[in-house]
């Protein structure tokens, strides 16, 4: 059963980590070879706050006026958007993209492992996503809705086409503008699924779900700005990446991520119990500002 809806954030969080960890590793118990296993565990192992999955279950749970335990589609949905997500830092970190040596204070993937078989764990992460949920035993429909969901989000049309402008396919990113546009594909993407992936596995309603996409695509704003401001230092160098901070100062960084924050919350109090929505919007945006 869940916690109740009055338990703190990062009890709550904790309680379902374990779950889910369960699960995502569960997912390679059959990958052959052993190696190829082992290797596509390591990323998951390597850690992270699982704030996409959590913020399905706590989408799902905000449609129900009497919450109880998440049902089974929140759960392969949010186990699956994890994968697509661990996917892209593998391949983020390979050296013909971000070349990155580590990751969470471990060895990344391809420093472990070798490129090639980087490459292939990012593939067989994004296949396995996408297998979850076909494989989970929901109701047809509701199935082929969250894949079709998570392949639009992970597809060009958002999180790889967020890549592409980050890599500078369409040329450098100069405005404002042109920086949200890359945000809202590359990180947006993803987040925004998150609800929407938490309504089709809640059977939420129409309004429920046009509530949850609008708090979904602004909490994925303002999740980058948040992350510019924390990383201020590093962005305030000439030769830095596009940042709300370097393009906004920031002062006005903080207050559009403040901004977005209140759109959220407005947004989530559409929804019969928005408790968790606002915590993790408030967690999203006030963690260090």
């Amino acid at each position: 059963m869940p916690l109740p809806m009055s338990a703190p954030l990062e009890a709550w969080m904790a309680a379902q980590r374990p779950e889910l960890d369960r699960r995502l590793l569960a997912v390679f118990d059959d990958a052959a070879p052993a190696r190829l296993a082992e290797a596509c565990r390591y990323p998951i192992e390597t850690g992270g706050k699982r704030f996409r999955p959590l913020l399905v279950l706590a989408a799902a749970e905000a449609c129900s006026a009497a919450p109880s335990a998440p049902p089974e589609a929140a759960w392969a949905a949010g186990v699956a958007l994890e994968l697509v997500h661990t996917y892209s830092l593998v391949h983020d970190d390979l050296p013909c993209m971000d070349d990155d040596d580590e990751r969470r204070g471990r060895p990344t993937v391809h420093k472990l492992y070798g490129e090639g078989p980087a490459v292939l764990v990012g593939d067989a992460l994004l296949t396995a996503a996408l297998g979850h949920i076909a494989s989970a035993g929901l109701p047809p429909s509701q199935a082929v809705a969250l894949i079709a969901r998570l392949a639009k989000a992970a597809g060009p049309v958002g999180m790889i086409a967020g890549q592409a402008y980050d890599v500078g396919m369409d040329g450098p990113i100069t405005t404002v503008e042109a920086l949200v546009r890359l945000h809202r594909a590359k990180t947006g993407a993803l987040i925004a699924a998150a609800c929407a992936m938490g309504a089709i596995a809640a059977a939420a309603d129409p309004a429920q779900t046009a509530a949850l996409a609008g708090y979904g695509e602004a909490v994925g704003l303002a999740f980058q700005i948040a992350d510019d401001v924390l990383d201020a230092d590093q962005d305030a160098d000439d030769d830095g990446p596009p940042s709300y901070v370097r393009l906004l100062g920031i002062d006005e960084a903080r207050a559009r991520a403040q901004a977005c924050l209140q759109e959220a919350l407005a947004f989530a109090d559409r929804l019969p119990s928005p408790g968790r929505l606002r915590a993790l919007a408030r967690y999203t945006v006030e963690r260090e500002l």
